[in-house]
């Protein structure tokens, strides 16, 4: 074989080596990519699956805490109507407010 052939030979065997070179590099390239896809949508899931079960804890907690608020405004409800109706007798029977409790400390201190 002479020097020319002997030039070719290497010059092909570059070449290949280069193309496969080249092959492996976008085959990475690729896998990279896919496995950042890959990531992104497993995060995404994840990302949804707290979101769900954070919605679910707030709606849960709303529905406990509004039975507490309801039975709460209707407790105040009931002592304000008491207080009222307590208020209307007294105003009725025209004896101040206080006066038999102010009428005992009178009575005591007189002693």
């Amino acid at each position: 074989m002479d020097a020319a052939n002997r030039r070719q030979i290497v010059v092909r065997l570059l070449l290949a080596a280069e193309h496969e070179a080249q092959q492996i590099v976008n085959a990475a390239k690729t896998e990279r990519v896919r496995k950042l896809t890959q990531a992104k949508e497993e995060a995404e899931k994840e990302v949804a699956g707290h979101h769900r079960e954070m919605e679910l804890e707030f709606r849960k907690n709303e529905a406990e805490n509004s039975g507490e608020l309801r039975a709460i405004m209707k407790r105040l409800e009931q002592e304000t109507e008491g207080k009222i109706n307590h208020l209307q007798m007294e105003a009725a029977s025209g004896v101040p407010h206080g006066f038999y409790f102010g009428t005992f400390i009178f009575a005591l201190e007189m002693r």
